[in-house]
């Protein structure tokens, strides 16, 4: 069993603790400048985005890398991991860092985050970086529409669901199975040994486990009850900031073909890359392929 300390890891960086909206979040900062929000993605923590956080402080940027909440040094409350309730604490955390809005950058479920602070919290994000994370409604379509193939992608999703029993296999032999999603996920050739004993090391702190599957729960349960039916209605809304997309090519877990055309809910310059030769995770997998992409639209911006 893991505590916190494990991620705590040192760097050219500085850990703080940050609340907002009555919750705690651990949050890792480096540089100063605009600010740049990065939201990691399931099973992770901050430490996805320690290269970015290195790359965009030497670019002019104060980049901030957060444990959403359930994860990692951040508190681990028993409700909230729906994507509103995820929006508020996003957005709680740009104005408690101190700014008035940011450039968000999500991964994963940090994705679908961005894309939603995007249409309920426009104030606050000045601009829009998505990886590996089509438009919610866009990925709802993608999995109606493609049982086959989008649909079988994200099967675990569907397992999930059921109580306990998915808590249990994922901590379970040292949580052999998140370093087993994260190399069916990804390209071959990561993670490397240091960052998957990373992963799985946090994937332990006590309670990460339940909430991390409380979001994939959300998702699925909430598309016939009627909080998830006005969240669908809501999303309808276009994004009206400047919108970058960034997809691996050999993604097993989103399909490429499920990302394209998110655009279409964007009523603003979007830009959309394709990375290839990588997987689920591009931003460590090659990161400086990806630091390319995303720097240059930064510096489009600014």
């Amino acid at each position: 069993m893991a505590d916190e300390s494990v991620v705590q890891i040192d760097g050219p960086w500085r850990h703080r603790s940050v609340s907002a909206g009555g919750t705690r979040f651990h949050v890792v900062e480096a540089g100063e400048g605009p600010l740049v929000l990065l939201l990691h993605g399931f099973p992770q923590f901050w430490w996805s985005w320690h290269r970015q956080l290195v790359s965009l402080a030497g670019a002019g940027f104060r980049a901030a890398a957060v444990d959403l909440r359930g994860y990692g040094g951040s508190d681990k409350p028993p409700r909230g991991y729906d994507l509103i309730t995820l929006t508020r604490d996003a957005a709680g955390l740009v104005r408690a860092l101190g700014a008035a809005s940011a450039t968000v950058v999500g991964h994963d479920w940090g994705g679908l985050l961005a894309w939603t602070m995007g249409v309920y919290q426009p104030r606050v994000v000045q601009r829009l970086a998505v990886v590996s994370a089509p438009h919610p409604l866009r990925l709802r379509t993608a999995i109606a529409t493609d049982p086959l193939g989008q649909g079988w992608a994200a099967r675990h999703t569907l397992g999930f669901q059921l109580p306990m029993g998915p808590e249990r296999l994922l901590v379970r032999d040292d949580a052999a199975q998140v370093g087993h999603l994260l190399r069916a996920w990804s390209a071959p050739g990561w993670p490397d040994t240091a960052g998957e004993r990373l992963y799985r090391s946090a994937f332990q702190i006590p309670g990460v486990a339940h909430c991390a599957l409380e979001y994939h729960r959300w998702a699925v349960r909430s598309i016939v009850r009627p909080d998830g039916l006005r969240y669908a209605r809501r999303m309808r809304a276009p994004v009206r900031v400047p919108t970058l997309q960034l997809h691996g090519s050999l993604d097993r877990y989103v399909l490429p073909r499920s990302a394209q055309g998110s655009g279409r809910y964007v009523d603003a310059p979007y830009r959309w890359r394709l990375i290839e030769g990588v997987g689920h995770f591009p931003h460590e997998e090659r990161p400086e392929a990806f630091d390319t992409e995303l720097l240059s639209w930064l510096a489009a911006g600014q």
